[in-house]
């Protein structure tokens, strides 16, 4: 090919994304439909990340997906009446072009394949959310709830709560528009100091401060039959965690953090299907919890898992000190900025509640480094089969490309990639096949995570199923 060619294609690429860029908008802010390519979430992407997303399906299909390909699929799209659902227009331009030469068989193609979502006239009735803390997971869950904002999202981020008088309204808006590790906020932020709410790409969003569940009275604000999402991480109890109950106006509660005692930990993905409408309390278990399940799930189901080690190399957190100074805990009162720190985890015990096959067969402990983000599990298991690298890879491969769990589990064969390149992932976790090493019935797995925005995605699926925020997923995995 010669160098002219490898411009036009580029500019040709750049002028289909352009055109794909306002329909994925129409989409989803008319009609609920929320378009991803291969898994990977397109709608408010740039016109650069939308053909990286189309080269990303090399690793799916073996050859990239041009927009060319995937343009007259959204274009038709937009001329359907759907109902609010998910569409992988990427699986499907695959499929569809791998049949067809032309767009001629196009609309009897979609309208077969959406058959359920044209004939439903499934409506969802809006759903109040309050973020209980506006930390670390608490700001990013507000840049998810605000980035799936539209007339087919039914959960509405209404109002943050935090400690303290007021005054400093500015402020808690400067730490949501920046962010040292996730960068500018992709949007608008205006603060009304009179009313003590920020508003955010047009969302109201109502600042309550408050220093206990008790100071505060939803229907106040016209907040009614709220999920309030505690992210402080104060109360992990039942006892402690209804307080937030007894708050008029709230009506469940989801905790960001293990729960303790009889409260159900979930890892989306995996036991979601606990979530009863009745259930009051729930959990998102933790961050490393959510990284590890749905690939040992994965692994338990085809080879068995007899025991295993989990060694957690996590960034530092906020609980830690940045100097030595006294703290609580072992170990934990040292420099986070320059120390490895070694401390216990109840991950891998945490993971038997949501995945009960695996109770007693773990251990773990924890290696605090002086990162801000992104962690890594290092799965070292023992299992009933015999399997090589090469096999194991092949099958997780698949595992993240065409499972219900590839929402959960993501794969990379890179040879380069540390961990600053796994920043902003939407995955619970990242398995590294270049690092896997299996041997007879013996195989230690290395999985990243983005600990803060992974897990954020997580916990806004748990919010989506308390919610009864359910959708139709085309094409079906």
């Amino acid at each position: 090919m010669s160098p002219e060619k490898y411009l036009l294609d580029w500019q040709t690429s750049q002028t289909n994304a352009e055109s794909i860029s306002p329909l994925l908008g129409q989409l989803y802010r008319q009609k609920g439909v929320e378009v991803l390519l291969f898994g990977r979430q397109i709608v408010n992407a740039s016109v650069i990340d939308i053909i990286k997303a189309h080269r990303f399906a090399r690793r799916y299909t073996g050859s990239e997906l041009s927009p060319a390909q995937t343009l007259p699929l959204v274009k038709a799209l937009t001329e359907m009446d759907l109902s609010p659902c998910r569409i992988d227009v990427g699986r499907m331009a695959h499929d569809y072009w791998s049949k067809n030469e032309d767009e001629s068989n196009l609309t009897d193609y979609l309208q077969t394949a959406l058959a359920e979502s044209l004939s439903s006239s499934q409506s969802l009735e809006s759903r109040d959310v309050v973020l209980y803390g506006f930390g670390r997971i608490g700001r990013l869950l507000a840049r998810l709830l605000i980035d799936k904002s539209g007339q087919g999202y039914p959960l509405r981020l209404r109002a943050i709560v935090v400690r303290g008088k007021g005054g400093d309204l500015e402020k808690r808006a400067s730490l949501l528009r920046r962010d040292s590790v996730h960068g500018q906020f992709n949007g608008s932020i205006t603060v009304d100091e009179e009313r003590k709410a920020i508003i955010v790409n047009g969302n109201y969003i109502q600042v309550i401060y408050a220093n206990s569940p008790a100071d505060v009275d939803y229907t106040a604000y016209g907040i009614n039959n709220a999920l309030v999402v505690d992210n402080t991480g104060m109360w992990r109890d039942a006892e402690g965690l209804s307080q937030h109950l007894a708050s008029p106006g709230a009506a469940k509660v989801l905790l960001t953090a293990p729960g303790k005692g009889d409260i159900k930990n979930v890892v989306f993905g995996v036991n979601e299907s606990v979530i009863l409408d009745e259930d009051k309390i729930i959990s998102a278990a933790s961050c490393t919890t959510n990284a590890i399940t749905p690939v040992l799930k994965a692994v338990n189901d085809k080879y068995g898992v007899l025991s295993g080690h989990i060694e957690t190399v996590h960034s530092y957190t906020n609980d830690q000190n940045l100097i030595d100074n006294f703290h609580k805990g072992d170990r934990r009162g040292r420099s986070a900025a320059l120390n490895m720190v070694l401390t216990s985890t109840g991950a891998a015990k945490a993971v038997a509640k949501a995945l009960p096959e695996m109770a007693g067969k773990l251990t773990g402990n924890a290696i605090r480094v002086p990162t801000p983000n992104v962690s890594m599990a290092i799965a070292n298991l023992n299992l009933e089969k015999d399997v090589s690298a090469e096999e194991l890879n092949n099958y997780l491969r698949e595992m993240a490309i065409n499972s219900p769990l590839s929402g959960q589990i993501d794969y990379t064969q890179s040879t380069e990639i540390v961990s600053t390149d796994i920043v902003g992932s939407r995955h619970a976790g990242v398995v590294d096949g270049e690092a896997t090493i299996a041997q007879d019935k013996r195989c230690v797995l290395y999985i990243w995570y983005d600990n803060e925005f992974g897990y954020s995605c997580q916990v806004v699926h748990c919010m989506e199923q308390m919610m009864g925020v359910r959708y139709n997923t085309y094409p079906a995995v």
